[in-house]
Formats: C-alpha cells, structure tokens, sequence
C-alpha cells in the first residue's frame, strides 16, 4: 500500500504546475487547505483548482513545505487564516498532518474558522500505531509523533463543526486515526481512494468538493 502511495503521488506530479495565487470567485465562502507532512501548496494545487471550480475562494497555507510541527506554526497559520479571511470566516481544509494543525488552529481562534475538514489526518489516538510513516517523521520533525510542541491536543474536538474524511484505502493512515470517534468530530465520511488521492486524484476531487458543499 505504500508502494502504492507514491507511485500515486508521482504520477500526477503534472497538477503541481501554475500559480499558487488565491483562486475561485472574490465573493465565494473562503477556503484554506494546508498540506500534509513533507508536502507543499504544490502538491494540493489540483485539489484547490476543483474546490475554486466548485465555488469556493480557495488559498494554500502559504509556508512551503510542511516538515513537522513546529512551536510557532499554530501562531503562523492563524494569522495566515487572519489576513486571508479579512473579516470573514475560513474554512480549514487539512489533508493529513495538515488536518491536526486545522483542528489545534480552529481550538484556539476559533473565531476565525467557519468549519474544519480534515482528509485522512491521524488526530485520534495513537499515531505510532495509526500511521505508518512516524519514524520518518520523528526523523525530519525531531520530537515524538505522540508529543509535538504544541500546547493544544488534536485529538481534541474544537468547537467548531468538523468532519474526518477517511478511507479504507489508506495506505500511510488507519480508518481508525483518521475517523476518531463520534465524541472527536461532527461528522465523518468514508471515500474511496488512497491517501495521497485526497491531495492529488481527480476522481475523488469531486467528491471532497461535494462533501465540503453538503457539510
């Protein structure tokens, strides 16, 4: 399944390419995406094409590549959040570890969040035992998977709507981690697809829109 993963991920390397300026329609309900760990707006760009397609005035984290948790990185996506909303609530969208820096954001200014998604992101229980990629992060991040420098716990449901897109498919995180359970989030939604699908498929573009739109 990780085998998988990457051949995913290399293959649609192509959607990667154009502006990473903000997108979709000025008067559209904001939208940021944050990528997961060892990704960039880059590798999301496909998935913000179709969420501007579907309406949506849609912008990328803004910080390059996402390599672990950082002390400050919270402080610096809400004030991202902050400039980009202008006054009006943003939606985070959070493919994998981007999802638990979604959920720790939307816990302490969630006066600035409107609702928070996340795709495939390990924010319940262990994430030694839910993700497979945890040594490699500890590697780059420096610090334990289970104990990053931040103040807030992901697992934590903020209090704001939020849904866990998830799949059986998965092959970096378990159903399990990436789903919670009903005391950790509002609403969850099962999709078919890889993890590295979520940021970069165009089959399951369509339906993050959709479940985005629903929710």
């Amino acid at each position: 399944m990780r085998a998988r993963e990457a051949a995913a991920l290399a293959a649609r390397v192509y959607r990667s390419f154009g502006s990473l300026d903000e997108r979709g329609p000025a008067g559209g309900a904001k939208l940021m995406v944050i990528p997961g760990f060892l990704a960039s707006d880059r590798t999301t760009l496909g998935l913000q094409r179709a969420l501007a397609e579907g309406g949506f005035r849609v912008c990328g984290w803004g910080m390059g590549l996402n390599r672990g948790v950082t002390e400050d990185i919270v402080d610096r996506i809400a004030l991202r959040v902050e400039r980009f909303g202008a006054g009006e609530k943003v939606t985070l969208v959070g493919w994998s570890l981007g999802g638990l820096y979604a959920r720790v954001v939307a816990q302490e200014r969630p006066e600035l969040i409107a609702k928070v998604i996340t795709l495939g992101s390990p924010f319940a229980g262990d994430r030694r035992r839910n993700n497979n990629v945890w040594r490699l992060y500890e590697w780059v991040a420096g610090h334990p998977v289970n104990s990053p420098p931040i103040d807030k716990d992901p697992q934590t449901k903020p209090p704001v709507p939020t849904l866990a897109i998830w799949s059986a498919r998965d092959g970096i995180v378990s159903p399990a981690g990436a789903r919670g359970e009903a005391h950790h989030r509002d609403a969850e939604l099962e999709l078919d697809c890889s993890h590295m699908g979520f940021a970069v498929s165009g089959k399951a573009y369509p339906r993050i829109v959709a479940a985005i739109r629903e929710f």
